[in-house]
């Protein structure tokens, strides 16, 4: 599981091509701080297992390479990647730390793209004090979304600030700009999407009101009347209490 935030700003090192597959090195020193062989790292919100050994990890070049099979190309825009591309990089969330953004899993249900960019208001320098994205959703994932809920694009934890039918917004702070892959996303650009994973547990919860079909149970003797045994248990205190 991760929170959102992201941690480093990281770096496509090279690409290679396995089949159907590919194997993904990248540059990220605060995440290959302390990693080890198996970790989960997300990338641009999907969650990789690092493969390299303890001994690649060990020479400490701030670099770490995971596997992507096919149905994560597929299903996301890692497919899209090149070397030089930089990455929104997390390392999994652990047991007792704050949750500043919301559960991610790192398993993205959709992408979409950058439809539209809105400057804000600036300050007296002249800076960008915030700007309104707007993304292209897919009709697949668009009924998860509200206003004010939360969603993940390429793996940064966001508000919902408008949720229409085929498509949202999220204004993004001075911080998500520079130190996210967000800030410099050309309109056009595809992105990686995960809706609340609780949003869509409630949806199945509801959809299963209904009990699932069960075996049938084996006929049962017929039982007394709980009257009758209630005038049995009676009778059976008052003998004991005459004794």
């Amino acid at each position: 599981m991760f929170t959102g935030i992201i941690e480093e700003l990281g770096e496509v090192v090279s690409i290679e091509e396995i089949g159907d597959s590919s194997r993904i090195r990248l540059r990220g020193p605060v995440v290959c701080s302390g990693a080890r062989h198996g970790d989960s790292i997300a990338v641009n919100g999907v969650c990789l297992t690092v493969v390299d050994t303890p001994e690649q990890l060990a020479a400490g070049t701030g670099e770490f390479s995971a596997d992507v099979m096919a149905e994560t190309l597929h299903r996301s825009s890692l497919g899209e990647l090149a070397p030089g591309s930089p990455v929104n990089l997390e390392r999994a969330m652990a047991l007792g730390d704050r949750l500043g953004g919301h559960l991610v899993q790192g398993h993205v249900d959709a992408t979409g793209r950058l439809l539209a960019r809105e400057p804000g208001e600036r300050d007296a320098a002249g800076e960008l004090r915030w700007e309104v994205l707007r993304f292209s959703l897919p009709e697949t994932i668009s009924r998860y979304l509200v206003e004010k809920g939360s969603i993940t694009v390429d793996g940064v934890s966001l508000t919902v600030v408008e949720a229409a039918r085929d498509s949202f917004t999220v204004s993004l702070i001075p911080a998500t700009l520079a130190l996210t892959t967000l800030g410099a996303k050309s309109v056009g650009a595809s992105v990686n999407l995960e809706v609340d994973v609780l949003a869509k547990y409630v949806e199945r919860l509801l959809e299963s009101r209904t009990l699932p079909n069960l075996p049938d149970l084996p006929n049962l003797p017929n039982l007394p009347d709980p009257q009758v045994l209630n005038d049995l248990d009676t009778a059976n205190k008052t003998t004991g209490e005459s004794k």
